[in-house]
């Protein structure tokens, strides 16, 4: 499943563990955005991450879940590619 998670955090510090940890479950794509291609499991995973990253009155953190007829419909306009699942997997 395709995930796309966004943050706007203030803190430089923290700002830099989020990207720190998301870095471990998909890709940056833009200065605070990462897409994920991600199983259920993982996504839980990340999403304890991130909540215990997550300063609630400060941080503003929003996960996406593409369905699989929504992924394809994804465009990218100026620099960049679509994450796609990779034809080969490394376990």
């Amino acid at each position: 499943m395709l995930i796309v998670v966004s943050y706007d955090v203030p803190s430089d510090r923290r700002r830099a563990k989020f990207a720190h940890a998301l870095k471990d479950f998909g890709r940056r794509v833009q200065l605070s955005v990462f897409e994920c291609l991600l199983e259920e499991d993982q996504v839980q995973r990340m999403k304890a991450r991130i909540e215990r990253l997550t300063n609630p009155e400060e941080d503003s953190v929003r996960i996406y879940r593409l369905c699989g007829g929504c992924a394809p419909k994804v465009e990218v306009v100026g620099l960049g590619v679509l994450s796609e699942d990779p034809e080969v997997y490394i376990v």
